[in-house]
């Protein structure tokens, strides 16, 4: 007989944007059997039984733009100097890192390097190591003088791309990384601020080779996904299928009448979090606030928050996850984008937490059985100390989750006072 847990005496807030209410749920193997409120008695029947003492019972969070292999490095070429032996070994510890933060799923937006993904995420499935269910993807494919191209004339150094340049090497790069089992195919058709030689407004990828790599994807049945701040890169990528959209700070009334339109199966993940640090909090690693505005990280954010605000309104569906694993934007503090939502983009708690549940599941390509606390639906559990939406920030603090279930298994059991192992109801 399959392993039965019981939530008792909780506020389910389901993920699905109803209010949350008084109930329980029964989990049974790795499925919720049944949601039922507070009013309607559900017999133990052998199970264990957690009493919440009205503590919150809602989905695991999910991370829509996750760099497991991302070693909260300072530069980017420090990743390029790291052996891949030591680097699968430091992602095993970012992934339980995650899982201990209440992140169950993770949609990889590129690896480091070009196992590192596929090696973990198999890993995991097998039950090895503790870590979220990952959708794996390649490292960055990018062009010369685009972003992650860190090459010398005079010395080899590398980071998180492989670095392609025409169609022919693109669509043999992504056929390589196709072979290799990934997911997702990752590309960077556009620039960044902090990239002298290819900023955030320039498309740096041509467009046969955008199609290069959609063509592989749609051929092989994997995604695309694209680091595409400017407004052109988002209109090239949307023309060829690409289904996830990173960034899109930079879009103009035609991109975003494209995202519109393409609502149905696009993604967007702006990646609040690294443009907000960077601009606040980098000084340590040298990058002062003036620094980061002589970049034009402050027009950046202020401009991406803009346009955020007019895809929400246009239904375009909007995912937490911020570029974190940079020295001031560590992995372990991805919860902080939920509030972000709030505090600058002005979701109401209630939708920026939908957006890292039920939306996490659909950009995890499990909606129908991810993200909501539902019957049928894996059982991916947080038991949270309070209501997350009286204070989001609540997310952010591991001791407030009280429990951590994946899978319909706990990675996180209640405490004693919580839990107890009852043969009858």
């Amino acid at each position: 007989m399959a392993a039965r847990t019981l939530f008792r005496d909780i506020q389910v807030l389901d993920g699905s944007g109803a209010p949350p209410f008084a109930g329980s749920v029964l989990v049974e193997g790795n499925r919720i059997k049944a949601v039922t409120p507070a009013a309607t008695p559900v017999p133990a029947d052998g199970a264990t039984v957690v009493d919440g003492g009205g503590a919150t019972l809602m989905p695991g969070l999910v991370e829509a733009h996750s760099h497991l292999s991302f070693l909260d490095t300072a530069d980017l070429e420090s990743l390029g100097f790291v052996p891949p032996e030591e680097h699968i070994l430091r992602t095993v510890r970012n992934a339980r890192k995650m899982l201990d933060q209440g992140f169950t799923a993770c949609n990889s937006a590129a690896a480091a390097k070009a196992r590192l993904d596929v090696v973990l995420r198999n890993a995991i499935d097998a039950g090895e190591f503790p870590g979220p269910r990952t959708r794996a993807a390649s490292p960055e494919l990018a062009t010369t003088a685009g972003l992650g191209d860190v090459r010398l004339r005079h010395m080899h150094r590398e980071t998180f791309a492989i670095v392609c340049d025409g169609a022919d090497e693109f669509r043999k790069t992504a056929r390589e990384m196709v072979r290799e089992g990934v997911d997702t195919l990752k590309i960077n058709p556009s620039g960044d601020e902090f990239v002298p030689h290819a900023r955030a407004h320039q498309t740096v990828m041509t467009e046969a080779e955008i199609a290069a790599v959609c063509e592989v994807a749609h051929m092989h049945g994997k995604r695309v996904a694209a680091h595409a701040r400017s407004a052109h890169s988002v209109k090239l990528c949307l023309k060829h299928g690409v289904q996830v959209i990173y960034h899109a700070t930079l879009v103009d009334d035609e991109a975003c009448a494209a995202l519109e339109a393409a609502r149905e199966w696009c993604f967007v993940a702006p990646t609040l979090g690294i443009n907000y640090t960077t601009l606040n909090e980098a000084g340590k690693w040298g990058i002062t606030t003036e620094a980061a505005e002589s970049m034009g990280v402050r027009r950046e954010l202020e401009t991406g928050i803009a346009n955020m605000k007019r895809l929400k309104a246009l239904g375009v569906r909007i995912l937490p996850g911020g570029d974190y694993g940079f020295a001031w934007n560590p992995i372990g503090t991805n919860a902080r984008d939920i509030e972000h939502f709030v505090n600058l983009l002005g979701f109401s708690p209630m939708d920026a937490i939908v957006s890292a549940t039920r939306l996490g599941g659909e950009i995890m390509m499990l909606g129908n059985e991810l993200g909501q606390v539902k019957p049928g639906y894996l059982a991916d559990l947080l038991l949270v100390d309070g209501n997350p939406l009286a204070n989001v920030a609540i997310l952010q603090n591991a001791s407030r989750l009280l429990a951590i279930m994946k899978d319909g298994t706990f990675h996180k059991a209640p405490g004693a006072e919580r839990a107890a192992l009852r043969q009858s109801a």
